[in-house]
């Protein structure tokens, strides 16, 4: 690996391709040969010399929208910040099993768990768990446990998935320290036509390296005006043992249900209600901690997990035509998330149930200043309530260790502005700044314990200047906070035992109400680039590239008694206290580089990554974060529209990783291929059949990810195939 090493390792290579693409655009700017391409402009329309080439005819693609980074739609070039969105085409392409892996290639995102369904989670830029805010339609996804995973819904029902890296709290307030993933989910309307009414979707797939099987069912439906619309649908996921790379057999058993509910009613011309339910039923055999390798032993029991979690919310929106004033969303939601780990071998079961009650409500105002300059105004609220229940059999009490019954509320109210310079006179180009401002109120409670109130400001100053309509630059300035959690204050409990002879030492958890809260202060800087027509007709290539640092302070870590005193296992035998608390140990700095480069034409595609990330306690100069190799990927293809298929590989390569504070954690790099086609006939009889076919880890690579001695799946079949049919 030393060549891939040397290849990619440090800052010079980052610096180097930015150097690259500041030198093609210079080149293409000089040829006249780029023109703007923004979601505000229509597509250039084919010429008839064109329709008539062999290349297939239509527009060239346009640049994703991001609904959640500035809660207007925004095209991700606009954003001064990094925003990945995944639509659902290339969900379905790389037919995963988790939501996690949906985020595949998204730099700056890390995997975390291991090759298990349960158990799994996602870091964003160094920070994990409570650092980074889930949304499923706009509701908070607040279960956050250690083994038990994070985010619970099947990729088969999502539309979209967005990923805001970087500090959001100035939107979104306690935990977006890392940043924002917002999924989004299927209508009716991503489903049918213009003038279609009724549709329903059968598909089926097959994993080889877990033996997973699928099945999923939909119907939907809209009326012929468009104005009501309905969407039902159902997965079905059955695995197994799991084959690693390193030739083992991973013991795991799943069984998995999901559905999802969801409808639309447009009551007038500005106002429209979107109401859904999304259910997701897990049942697994696996270890109590399934993460990593981790196999079922005398510490680690072998457990029948049932996981379950209920989302309910409602969108009412509601924009009267040629009202620049009103453009309100209300979004009011419950969501339900729970595991219960009855022990195979015992009687003993635990517990831990999370109940999130919210509302959030935002206001976008538009106001035209002069000719050349607009604002967009956007405003809000946000409540929510986060109760959690810990149940343990094997306590007296019933008190699960580290799940304390407890309550967090959360008050905020938050502002932002969108300021557009169109014309800036002598200067050339277009330049515009968003300053925005959270204002956070928790209270966190649980009985017996000190209540914990505090508030919290997140501001954030960004800008963007446009200098020519191919280039543009930005630079943020951010806060980001995060409060202690419910666990993090008010554990309590056994956290684990240790047998000693005749006695048991049992280490027990202390709660810490005097926990400050997390709080960051980050800096990007970054440049982006978008060309159409480049190489091919109907082409487009945007790229973007930024430098970050951020220093977080106050970062909050569970302290274990290095050793239980020598009075647990001698006489007098007391006093024996050994414990386990959360407290403030780390001043951390973190630093990375991220880079994306797409292109897109009616022949090839490209979507490319690079990504590095470094960081350090700045008390000890020890690494800290959750940390990862620099790495590349690049998923590259090309469409043959004469018979309808595509045909792409995938490749991911990571460099040797040695920024680890136990040396013992050091991994390889590693390189990683991936091949797969889709056949999609557009027209005839097969019309609305679509077959994926693909092998993961082509050369049985053993690599690992999330932790040294974790080895990732080995080579891995898959197949999926689904038909549509609509009227």
């Amino acid at each position: 690996m030393s060549g891939t090493r040397g290849l990619i390792e440090g800052f010079g290579a980052p610096f180097s391709v930015v150097a690259l693409l500041m030198m093609t655009a210079g080149a293409a700017a000089v040829e006249g040969e780029a023109e703007d391409a923004t979601v505000d402009n229509e597509p250039p329309a084919a010429t008839a010399s064109e329709t008539e080439t062999s290349l297939p005819s239509g527009p060239i693609s346009l640049p994703p929208l991001s609904i959640y980074a500035t809660r207007t739609p925004t095209a991700v070039l606009d954003y001064p910040g990094r925003v990945t969105v995944i639509d659902r085409d290339r969900i379905e392409t790389l037919q995963p099993t988790s939501v996690f892996d949906v985020l595949e290639g998204v730099p700056g995102v890390q995997p975390q768990g291991g090759p298990r369904r349960s158990g799994q989670s996602i870091s964003i830029r160094g920070l994990e768990g409570e650092g980074v805010v889930i949304l499923l339609d706009g509701a908070r996804q607040s279960f956050v446990s250690g083994h038990d995973g994070r985010a619970f819904i099947d990729p088969a029902m999502l539309q979209a998935v967005e990923v805001i890296r970087g500090p959001g709290s100035a939107l979104y307030g306690s935990g977006a320290l890392g940043g924002v993933i917002a999924f989004r989910t299927l209508q009716a309307g991503d489903l049918l036509d213009p003038g279609e009414t009724f549709g329903a979707e059968v598909g089926f797939g097959y994993q080889d390296a877990s033996e997973e099987w699928m099945g999923r069912g939909s119907v939907f439906a809209q009326t012929e005006d468009g104005r009501f619309s309905g969407l039902a649908s159902i997965i079905y996921r059955d695995a197994g043992n799991i084959e690693l790379g390193s030739g083992l057999l991973l013991p795991s058993d799943d069984d998995l249900v999901s559905g999802l509910v969801t409808g639309t009613a447009q009551l007038s011309d500005g106002l429209s209600v979107t109401t859904s339910y999304i259910a997701y039923r897990l049942d697994a055999v696996d270890p109590s901690n399934p993460q990593g390798n981790n196999i079922a032993d005398a510490t680690n029991p072998l457990v029948d997990r049932s996981v379950r979690n209920d989302t309910v919310q409602a969108r009412i929106e509601f924009a009267p035509p040629g009202n620049d004033w009103i453009d309100l969303a209300i979004v009011p939601y419950y969501s339900r998330s729970g595991v219960e780990e009855p022990e195979v071998d015992t009687d003993r079961y635990v517990l831990r149930e999370v109940d999130t009650y919210g509302i959030t409500v935002d206001n976008r105002t538009r106001i035209h200043l002069t000719d050349t300059i607009n604002s967009t105004l956007t405003y809000g609220l946000e409540f929510y309530r986060d109760r959690q229940d810990g149940q343990d059999s094997n306590d007296a009490g019933g008190v699960r260790g580290g799940v304390p019954d407890a309550e967090v509320q959360v008050y905020a109210l938050f502002v932002q502005d969108e300021i557009v310079f169109e014309d800036l006179g002598f200067v050339p180009g277009e330049l515009s700044f968003i300053p925005a401002l959270r204002y956070d109120h928790y209270a966190s409670e649980s009985e017996g314990q000190t209540n914990v109130t505090d508030d919290a400001l997140s501001p954030r100053i960004a800008a963007r200047y446009e200098p020519a309509p191919w280039v543009n630059l930005f630079a943020s300035y951010a806060h980001g906070f995060r409060g202690p959690s419910m666990d993090e204050l008010y554990a309590s409990g056994t956290h684990f035992s240790i047998p000693a002879g005749p006695v048991t030492v049992n280490n027990t958890f202390v709660g810490n109400p005097s926990l400050r809260p997390e709080r960051s202060e980050t800096v990007e800087i970054g440049i982006g680039f978008e060309f159409d027509e480049m190489v091919l007709d109907r082409d487009l290539l945007t790229a973007q590239a930024s430098y970050y640092w951020s220093d977080v302070d106050n970062l909050i870590d569970l302290q274990v008694d290095a050793n239980p005193p020598a009075t647990c296992f001698f006489p007098p035998f007391s006093p024996c206290e050994y414990h386990s608390s959360y407290v403030n140990v780390a001043n951390a700095h973190i630093e990375g580089f991220e880079l994306e480069l797409d292109y897109d034409s009616p022949r090839f595609y490209a979507q490319t990554s690079f990504a590095t990330i470094d960081g350090e306690d700045r008390d000890t100069g020890q690494p800290i974060g959750v940390l990862f190799p620099n790495r590349f990927y690049a998923d590259i293809g090309t469409r043959i529209p004469e018979v309808d298929l595509r045909i792409g590989s995938r490749i991911t390569v990571a460099a040797d990783f040695d920024r680890v504070a136990d040396p013992n954690q050091a991994r390889d790099g590693y390189a990683v291929f991936d091949l797969y086609t889709t056949w999609e006939p557009q027209d005839g009889p097969l019309d609305g059949l679509r077959l994926d076919l693909g092998v993961e880890n082509v050369a049985d690579t053993d690599y690992e990810v999330v932790a040294s001695g974790a080895s990732e799946p080995g080579r891995n079949f898959y197949a999926g195939v689904s038909y549509r049919l609509t009227f």
